[in-house]
């Protein structure tokens, strides 16, 4: 296997924003670093500061639960491939699933087979869907383009805004442009003195509606 190079940690997001993007509630994002299912790599004290990458790994986090991979096997992932793979592992593993009787089984792909997560060594299986749609959802505007596959307008770039979901290729919040959009007058705002135009003003709605959809449900 390739050695895995740790980028630094990208982007600051406080705990709600990681939420909106990995489609769980903040209250939620803070649990999942309390109890080691993810990092808060770039501050650790209150209040825990995330970065991109933390980001990724609780939008795989919030996969593998929906599978039925169950909280102790994510754990025990984490603590098996951490040496091998470093600060972020679910996301440089290729993690897969396969269904079993009571619970999805995880497993780690390797150059020397399929490595069961659950303890019973290399093995190989039926070749199981892999998660690495992950980033590139989160780069697109995170776990709300599952509901959104066509969205074309937003983009979340670490290194633009702090991370913060903009539209595509501007520095201007996703978030801002469907708060003005939906006042008196701000298609025209948006318009004249934004430069944007119809598509991008209705995705970045579209997307916040969703985000907030996800928001409410995750309360």
């Amino acid at each position: 296997m390739a050695d895995i190079i740790q980028m630094p940690p990208r982007g600051r997001y406080l705990a709600w924003e990681a939420g909106q993007l990995a489609g769980v509630s903040g209250l939620t994002i803070g649990q999942w670093a309390r109890r080691g299912y993810i990092r808060s790599s770039v501050g650790q004290e209150l209040p825990r500061v995330y970065s991109f990458q933390d980001i990724a790994e609780a939008m795989v986090v919030h996969e593998l639960l929906d599978r039925g991979v169950t909280h102790r096997d994510i754990k025990q992932a984490i603590l098996a491939l951490g040496d091998r793979y470093g600060d972020w592992p679910l996301t440089d593993a290729q993690l897969a699933t396969i269904p079993a009787k009571s619970r999805a089984k995880l497993i780690a792909r390797e150059v020397e087979g399929d490595y069961d997560i659950g303890g019973r060594g290399w093995q190989q299986v039926i070749e199981p869907e892999n998660l690495e749609k992950i980033r590139s959802q989160l780069r697109r505007g995170g776990w709300a383009v599952r509901a959104l596959p066509d969205l074309e307008h937003i983009e979340v770039d670490p290194d633009r805004l702090s991370g913060k979901p903009t539209i595509r290729g501007r520095r201007i919040a996703a978030e801002d442009v469907a708060e003005i959009a939906a006042g008196r007058g701000g298609a025209e705002i948006l318009r004249e003195d934004y430069g944007l135009d119809e598509a991008e003003v209705a995705d970045a709605r579209r997307w916040w509606r969703e985000v907030r959809r996800l928001e409410a449900v995750a309360a």
